[in-house]
C-alpha cells in the first residue's frame, strides 16, 4: 500500500508538469500558425506559392536550424499527411464547379493516366541514366514527382484567372492523379518483384473504378440528406458535410478503391448540390485546407534535416530538369493528342506541373518500408519540390500573360455570409476590369444584363460609389454585380462577353465577336 501511495504522489507531481509541457505546446503551435498565417500575405504579393513558407518554417524550428528540435519519425508524418491530404482533396473538390470541370474531365482523365505513365518512364531513366540510381530508386522517384499540386498551382494564379478549360483541366488532373501515383509508390516500394506492368494497369484501372463509384454514391446520398434533413443549427452543416468527405476516403480505401479519389469526387458533388448555408460551409472547408497544409508542411519541413540536402542537390537538380523540360512537355503532347486545344494552352498545362505537398508526403513511402536508400530519395524529392516551385511558381503568371491566357475579365464568387441572399438565392459578383479589357469605355446601361441582374457598386482608385446607368467604366474599376440564382451564368457569360468584344457584343456571347440570339 505505502508503494502505491507514492506512486500516486509521484503522478500528482508529475501532472503539473505535464500541463507546462501543454501550455508551452499551445503557446508555440499559436506562433506558427500566426507566422503561417502572415506567411499567406507575403506569398500572395511575392508570387510564391505558400507551401515554400511553410515548409521554411518548419526547417527553421527543426535540426540545424533556430528551435533545433529533433524529428525524426516518417510513419507519423505519413499518417498526418495522409489525413491533411484527405482534408485538403475536400476542400478542393467542394470549390470545384462542375460546368468548369466536366468539358475537361477526359483531357485531365488522359494526363492523369496515360500523362502519368509517361512521366513515370522518362523521368526514371533521367534518374537512372543521368544520375545513376538503381532502377528501383529510380522507379521511385519516377512516380513520386508524377503527381501535380493544384494548392501549389493556384497559389500563384489568383491575379492571373484563366480560361475555364484550363483552369479545369489542371484542377481535375490534381484531383485525380494522386490514386494512381499512390499506388505506383506502394508497388515499387514493396519488398520483392515489382509487378509486372499489365498487372499494375488492373490494378489501377480497379482501385481508380471502385473509388470513383463510393465517392459518387457516398457524395449523392449525402446531399440528399443534407437537403432533406434540417438540421437543429446552421453550423452543424459544414460539420456533416466535411464528415461525409472523410466518410467516403474511409469507405473507398476499406473497400481497396482509391480513397482519394472517393473523397474528391464525393466532395465535388457535395459542392454542386447547392445545400443549406453552404457559404458558410465554404468557408469552414477553406479554413481547414489552410490549417491542414499549415500543418503538414511545416512537419515536413521538421523532418528534413538540411546539411543531409547538400550531397543531393546536383542530383535533384538534373532529375528537375528531365521532368520539368522532357518528361512534363512530352506527357502533356502525348495525353492530349486527341483533343484540340491550341498550343498556348498545352505550354501553360506543360509549365503548371507543380510539385507540392503530395510528392514530399509520398517519399516517406519507401522510408517506413525500408527502403534502400529512401534518405536519398526524401533528399532529392524535397530538394526538387523545392527548387523547381521557386523557378516556375513566379513565371507562371507572366507565361499565361505572355500567352494571352489570363481572363481577369471573368467574374468571380465572392465569399460572403449572408443570410438575406441565402434566403433570396442570390449571388455575388466581383469583376475587375484589367487594362486589355474592352468593357473600358462601356456605360453601365450598356451592359445589357439580364433581368435580374444589376451592377450595385463601383470601386475606383480605392473610393466606391453607386452608379448610374450613364457611369462610365473604367480600368482598373472593380465592380460589384448582385444576381438572382436562375440568371447568375448568364450574367458571367454577359460579362465576359463585353470584356472581350465591348458594348457592341453579342447577347450572352462569350467570344464578344458574334450576335446570339
Amino acid at each position: 500500500m505505502a508503494r502505491t501511495r507514492s506512486q500516486v504522489r509521484a503522478r500528482r507531481k508529475e501532472r503539473p508538469l505535464t500541463v507546462h509541457h501543454l501550455n508551452q505546446l499551445l503557446l508555440v503551435c499559436s506562433l506558427v500558425l500566426l507566422v503561417a498565417v502572415a506567411a499567406v500575405r507575403i506569398s500572395s504579393r511575392s508570387g510564391l506559392p505558400s507551401l515554400l513558407l511553410y515548409l521554411g518554417i518548419g526547417v527553421a524550428i527543426g535540426q540545424d536550424g533556430i528551435g533545433n528540435v529533433t524529428f525524426n519519425n516518417a510513419e507519423l508524418t505519413q499518417v498526418i499527411g495522409y489525413a491533411a491530404l484527405v482534408v485538403i482533396l475536400a476542400e478542393g473538390g467542394l470549390g470545384t464547379k462542375w460546368k468548369e470541370v466536366k468539358p475537361a474531365l477526359p483531357a485531365a482523365a488522359a494526363l492523369s493516366t496515360l500523362g502519368v505513365a509517361v512521366s513515370v518512364g522518362v523521368t526514371a531513366a533521367g534518374a537512372h541514366y543521368l544520375v545513376g540510381l538503381e532502377w528501383r530508386q529510380a522507379l521511385i522517384i519516377g512516380a513520386v514527382v508524377s503527381s501535380t499540386d493544384a494548392a501549389a498551382v493556384f497559389s500563384v494564379l489568383r491575379k492571373v484567372p484563366l480560361p475555364s478549360r484550363v483552369t479545369g483541366v489542371l484542377e481535375a488532373e490534381s484531383g485525380f492523379n494522386d490514386a494512381p501515383v499512390v499506388i505506383l509508390v506502394v508497388a515499387f516500394s514493396t519488398a520483392g518483384p515489382v509487378d509486372a506492368w499489365y498487372l499494375l494497369i488492373g490494378k489501377i484501372a480497379l482501385e481508380l473504378a471502385i473509388g470513383a463509384a463510393i465517392g459518387l454514391a457516398v457524395g449523392w446520398l449525402g446531399a440528399y440528406g443534407l437537403r432533406h434533413v434540417a438540421l437543429p443549427a446552421s453550423g452543424l452543416y459544414p460539420i456533416a458535410v466535411m464528415a461525409i468527405a472523410v466518410a467516403a476516403y474511409a469507405a473507398g480505401a476499406m473497400a481497396h478503391g482509391s480513397g482519394f479519389l472517393a473523397v474528391y469526387l464525393a466532395s465535388m458533388v457535395l459542392g454542386n448540390a447547392k445545400l443549406p448555408h453552404w457559404p458558410a460551409t465554404r468557408g469552414f472547408a477553406e479554413g481547414l485546407g489552410w490549417l491542414a497544409q499549415i500543418g503538414m508542411f511545416v512537419l515536413l519541413g521538421l523532418l528534413v534535416t538540411p546539411h543531409d540536402l547538400l550531397d543531393d542537390t546536383w542530383p535533384a537538380i538534373v532529375i528537375g530538369l528531365v521532368l520539368t523540360m522532357v518528361a512534363r512537355p512530352l506527357e502533356v503532347v502525348l495525353s492530349l493528342l486527341p483533343f484540340r486545344m491550341p498550343w498556348q494552352e498545352k505550354a501553360l498545362l506543360s509549365w503548371a506541373g507543380l510539385r507540392g505537398a503530395v510528392p514530399i508526403i509520398l517519399a516517406t513511402i519507401p522510408m517506413v518500408g525500408g527502403v534502400e536508400d529512401s534518405q536519398r530519395i526524401f533528399n532529392i524529392v524535397f530538394v526538387l519540390v523545392v527548387v523547381y516551385t521557386l523557378i516556375q511558381g513566379p513565371t507562371l503568371p507572366w507565361l499565361a500573360r505572355k500567352l494571352r491566357l489570363g481572363d481577369s475579365s471573368e467574374a468571380a464568387d465572392l465569399g460572403i455570409e449572408s443570410a438575406p441572399l441565402e434566403r433570396l438565392r442570390g449571388h455575388l459578383l466581383s469583376v475587375d476590369i484589367p487594362k486589355e479589357s474592352r468593357m473600358h469605355g462601356v456605360e453601365v446601361g450598356e451592359l445589357r444584363l439580364p433581368q435580374g441582374a444589376a451592377v450595385t457598386l463601383v470601386v475606383r482608385d480605392g473610393e466606391s460609389f453607386v452608379p448610374l446607368p450613364a457611369t462610365v467604366l473604367r480600368r482598373g474599376d472593380e465592380l460589384l454585380v448582385v444576381a438572382t440564382d436562375p440568371v447568375r451564368d448568364a450574367a458571367e457569360k454577359r460579362l465576359r462577353a463585353v470584356g472581350h468584344g465591348g458594348k457592341l457584343a453579342g447577347w450572352l456571347g462569350t467570344d464578344g465577336g458574334k450576335h446570339q440570339s
